[in-house]
């Protein structure tokens, strides 16, 4: 069997480049106006905003698969003879020219299907935090909570771990923690994070939250931390539930005398000032 890959060129159909053309760009406008669609309807229905963004890539990835098989059918003749005279051809021409980006669309068919992670979803991955905006047919991009968009190729998915807080749901579990000193009153400063959970308009109050309380060595000085477990109500909204509750804890514990470890609050002793004026 000839594996030149020029036996190609015998095939091509040169009336067939200008509607090739026009039908991938025709899928490219179609999955844009999808992408509006979609992102308009997640503003109107915020509860669904994740089924929505899920659905978008699924119906994306249709498009272009589309758009793409059409544009083949147009360029070349792929009579029965002809695919099999070429089979080998093309698997060579595919294997060494295409080899990353057919790994990448396999593997982001693969996503869709397994679903380690969906649209929506807060992850861990290689060192990078945020939200899965995109799955695309070669890449997934995540923006992390500094607003920085990253492009990771989805064959990467195949082989590194993975990590989702939220698995598709809306809402997702928030660790915040607190260090008070170990001379404190625990009791009192257990109740006033559990205050601070209960009172923030970010927490999802259907699930239960938690406060577990650890000793903990703080560069060497003992420390008792205050791990508050919450559900936030969105998953885009984690930074200001954080916020939200840090903030109360913080006033909490200062109207009620709670004090942090020893080595986060030792003042100047009066002699070192004089001296150091």
């Amino acid at each position: 069997m000839n594996e030149n890959p020029t036996e190609l060129l015998r095939f091509l159909r040169v009336e067939g480049i200008l509607p090739a053309l026009l039908v991938l760009a025709a899928a490219w406008v179609a999955a844009g106006f999808l992408t509006r669609s979609f992102a308009r309807l997640s503003e109107r229905f915020p509860d669904r905003r994740l089924l929505l963004s899920q659905s978008k890539a699924i119906l994306r990835l249709v498009v272009f698969a589309i758009g793409i098989g059409a544009a083949v059918g147009l360029l070349f003749r792929l009579s029965d003879e002809a695919l099999l005279a070429l089979g080998g051809t093309i698997a060579v021409a595919v294997g060494f020219a295409f080899k990353d980006l057919m790994a990448s669309m396999i593997a982001g068919i693969i996503i869709l299907i397994d679903r380690p992670f969906q649209v929506g979803d807060r992850v861990s991955f290689g060192g990078y935090y945020g939200e899965i905006v995109e799955i695309g047919l070669r890449t997934v991009r995540l923006v992390t909570l500094d607003d920085s968009l990253i492009t990771i190729p989805n064959n990467k998915f195949l082989t590194d771990p993975v990590s989702s807080g939220n698995a598709g749901a809306l809402d997702m579990l928030v660790q915040i923690d607190f260090h008070i000193g170990v001379d404190q009153d625990l009791a009192r400063a257990k109740r006033l994070v559990g205050e601070a959970l209960a009172a923030s308009r970010f927490a999802y109050l259907e699930k239960a939250w938690t406060v577990v309380v650890s000793p903990v060595v703080l560069q060497s000085v003992p420390a008792i931390r205050l791990r508050a477990k919450v559900y936030v109500l969105d998953v885009k909204y984690e930074k200001a539930l954080e916020t939200d509750v840090t903030e109360q804890v913080i006033g909490a514990f200062a109207a009620h005398g709670i004090q942090p470890p020893a080595l986060l609050h030792r003042g100047v002793e009066p002699e070192a000032e004089e001296a150091a004026a």
